[in-house]
């Protein structure tokens, strides 16, 4: 009898060990716009959770949601991770802003980041990468080795982030071939891989034989193989099973040391709402291997390009610059402010076409 008591004392002791156990765990959350196995965007930011895990082991616990539309069913979503015991939510796409806002409000201990937003709260931070960056990289690339001289480029929303792209890639495109021209297709998604195809082969029916994109997937890389003697370039993840043709390089998003860092500041209690806007030199753009299908010499000046731009030295919107209007934007030698730049809502001179409404 005194046995058996001592067993379920100690089976009772063990219980409350892995209670206390399970409640010391941080709990993170993610909530992704796309599929984990998207290739793109949410692959990334799922490789970065997968940092998390291993960095912090028993610590930490992690839990995500794929494929979540931008609106009211992200709400629900944010609504159950904290209500299942979310420390800490990642909520990583532009169209999550209001939802997570809203979440926020109703719980007030939890902490929150949005991924490409600007609205922030006591327990909301923003964050996100300056990708123009690296679209200047591509835009000089594609400059140099378009025979058609037509770059088409596949856009999803038109948002600050979208045009600050397809502005930073033309602006070095046409530094580098004073003839090229831009040809945009909205394709109104973030992740459609049949959506984007279809955008990919609109664009090489146009004549691009170099196409860029802003969109999640991988199916514009398999309609340029496709279509052949067709250069693209990842998006947001490496795609380096389409290299060395038609992919001749990428923009690859690393998040782990920022999803790392702010996890941690949640485990010391040091959390805080910031704006965090990191680019080439921090690591949170890198830019993926250059091809053997691009020039040595075109391959060197990209490669000097990411260079300056790390060491600050050059800034992608550095004047003279126009507006598409023809109306003076940025003096010679200017630089483009932060703010500007994070409501950009213009077309730089040279751009055919309207930005939708």
């Amino acid at each position: 009898m005194q046995f058996t008591k001592l067993l379920a004392t100690a089976a009772v002791a063990l219980g409350l060990a892995t209670t206390a156990m399970a409640q010391d765990k941080t709990k993170v959350g993610f909530v992704y716009v796309g599929p984990v196995g998207d290739g793109g965007w949410t692959y990334e930011h799922n490789q970065g959770r997968l940092a998390v895990e291993e960095h912090f082991g028993d610590k930490v616990e992690t839990v995500f949601v794929e494929s979540v539309p931008e609106g009211p069913d992200a709400e629900r979503v944010m609504t159950q991770m904290a209500l299942e015991g979310a420390d800490l939510i990642f909520t990583t796409s532009f169209g999550y802003m209001d939802p997570t806002i809203n979440v926020a409000q109703k719980f007030p201990n939890v902490k929150f980041e949005h991924a490409t937003g600007y609205k922030r709260a006591d327990n909301v931070s923003t964050y996100s990468a300056r990708f123009y960056e690296g679209r200047a990289i591509q835009g000089h690339i594609a400059g140099k080795m378009t025979k058609s001289n037509i770059v088409g480029y596949i856009g999803s929303y038109p948002i600050p982030e979208v045009i600050r792209g397809i502005n930073s890639a033309f602006i070095h495109a046409r530094k580098a071939n004073p003839d090229v021209q831009f040809k945009i297709v909205w394709a109104y998604t973030w992740f459609d891989p049949a959506k984007e195809a279809d955008a990919a082969k609109v664009l090489i029916e146009q004549g691009a034989d170099v196409v860029l994109q802003h969109t999640d997937s991988t199916a514009p890389q398999a309609a340029a193989q496709a279509a052949g003697n067709v250069i693209t370039f990842g998006q947001a993840s490496d795609m380096g099973e389409y290299a060395p043709m038609p992919r001749v390089s990428s923009i690859i998003d690393n998040w782990a040391p920022y999803y790392i860092a702010r996890t941690q500041a949640v485990i010391d209690g040091t959390w805080e709402s910031t704006d965090t806007w990191d680019g080439i030199a921090p690591g949170m753009v890198g830019i993926g291997e250059i091809s053997d299908a691009v020039p040595a010499d075109v391959k060197a000046e990209a490669l000097a390009l990411k260079d300056a731009i790390a060491k600050g030295e050059y800034h992608p919107f550095t004047g003279p610059l126009n507006k598409q209007d023809g109306s003076a934007w940025l003096a010679d030698g200017e630089v483009a402010d932060d703010g500007t730049l994070l409501g950009m809502n213009f077309y730089v001179e040279g751009i055919e076409g309207d930005i939708p409404q």
